[in-house]
């Protein structure tokens, strides 16, 4: 296991290039089961996640090749139905390789997913939109088991806007007969990015990224190379670097139109921001003012963001209270936050901040993947040393983090503790 050690005090400076999205590239991944070509992906970020859905692949049968510019997945093979366990309780995006192997295989056998502990996230959505499909679901001993003498198309009203399920029945339904609607359907880019590269593939899809997604089934889809849209929760991160370091940080290959709620908040804080197509600019301001968030699904302001926006909003004047809509255990960071110094109080599904607090180092432990870049945040804006433990969780979504950090002028760097990962922790 690994550690973060970190001077903090030091204003953040320069440029940094954001990696390819990680919520992206997962679910790519796993369209690649629907074809029996190779793809090619290109700005996959090269993180513990993307190496873990390889090993799944893998394991179902797929070749998977990994190099620095680009991940090549041929599923041409014989493919077996089985996820195992040991890697699908690793993460949670795993579960998106049940709609593919059902549309391919016609049946599938998936080991319940894990991941961070961030509070419930129902598969109700995904069993109730393939049963209209033409799935029989049933569980026993932690795996869900799915079946199919054939999908065919349906109209699914999502009773919640999930992107997992939207992306798991919009895989499913394009080998699907017929037409299949899913009305209430996520609308994050990332969705917009899959769509794009199914449509690559041969798929018939219209109205990604809106409420309503329509596929027309096809009989069968072909390989493709698609390139990964940026990561714009990677993107949010380096701009809230910059503001609780006071400094100036100019993100490359960064697209602003992905963050545009984030970035209206940025500045109702005081940051100052430019935008333009590719890049986004954020210098820190003298003084930030307190304000109110809540987060929703998108276009709404990002969950992933929370944690590190209450960073910022503890360095604010006076308070402010932050709304987690999404999900219920997103507040589990709050009291490693606390011991650096902020004032933050937790109520059910609100967190009240009370500004103005100084940061001062200490040792704290990451309980999730955002939580635990929100405390380097944290320790970087905080005088004297910090230590974060646990940041296997971090290196599960943030490329090349204390590299990047560092090429900014940031004190951190990783160190052996010389204790061992727990073999049987519930997430990871």
């Amino acid at each position: 296991m690994f550690k973060y050690q970190i001077t903090g005090g030091v204003p953040l400076a320069g440029t940094v290039r954001v990696s390819g999205a990680k919520n992206s590239a997962l679910k790519l991944m796993a369209a690649s089961l629907l074809t029996t070509g190779k793809s090619v992906l290109y700005n996959v970020p090269l993180i513990n996640d993307v190496y873990t859905m390889a090993d799944v692949l893998r394991a179902i049968g797929a070749t998977v090749i990994i190099t620095p510019d680009r991940v090549e997945i041929d599923s041409s093979g014989e493919l077996s139905h089985t996820t195992p366990y040991e890697l699908v309780r690793k993460m949670r995006a795993s579960i998106t390789v049940m709609g593919p192997l059902l549309a391919r295989l016609h049946r599938a056998r998936v080991a319940m997913p894990g991941g961070c502990n961030i509070g419930p996230r129902k598969l109700d959505f995904h069993f109730n939109g393939l049963e209209k499909l033409g799935a029989r679901i049933h569980a026993d001993h932690g795996f869900i088991n799915v079946a199919t003498n054939g999908l065919t198309g349906d109209v699914i009203s999502l009773d919640y806007p999930s992107v997992g399920a939207t992306e798991n029945l919009m895989m499913a339904a394009c080998l699907a007969r017929g037409r299949t609607v899913i009305e209430s359907a996520a609308r994050e880019p990332e969705m917009i990015d899959l769509a794009k590269f199914l449509t690559s593939m041969g798929a018939s899809i219209s109205g990604a990224g809106t409420e309503t997604i329509v596929i027309d089934g096809v009989d069968e889809l072909h390989s493709a190379t698609h390139t990964v849209i940026p990561d714009r929760i990677e993107a949010g991160t380096f701009m809230l670097a910059a503001a609780v370091t006071g400094g100036d940080i100019e993100i490359e290959g960064a697209n602003p139109r992905h963050l545009e709620i984030f970035i209206s908040k940025m500045r109702a804080i005081g940051a100052a921001i430019d935008e333009r197509d590719d890049r986004i600019h954020c210098r820190a301001a003298e003084a930030y003012h307190g304000t109110d968030i809540a987060t929703l699904p998108y276009p709404g302001f990002p969950t992933d963001l929370q944690a590190p926006a209450i960073v910022l909003l503890s360095l604010a004047q006076g308070h402010s209270i932050v709304t987690e809509n999404v999900f219920e255990n997103r507040f589990g960071f709050v009291d490693e936050l606390n011991r650096l110094g902020a004032d933050v109080r937790t109520s059910g599904h609100h967190a009240v901040v009370h500004g103005q607090s100084r940061l001062e180092g200490a040792i704290v432990e990451a309980p999730d993947l955002r939580a635990g870049a929100a405390l380097v945040l944290a320790g970087l804006a905080a005088s004297g040393e910090s230590e974060v433990r646990r940041i296997g969780h971090i290196d599960r979504g943030y490329e090349n983090f204390e590299q990047k950090l560092q090429v900014l002028g940031a004190d951190i760097k990783r160190v052996e503790t010389g204790d061992l990962a727990p073999s049987a922790a519930p997430f990871n």
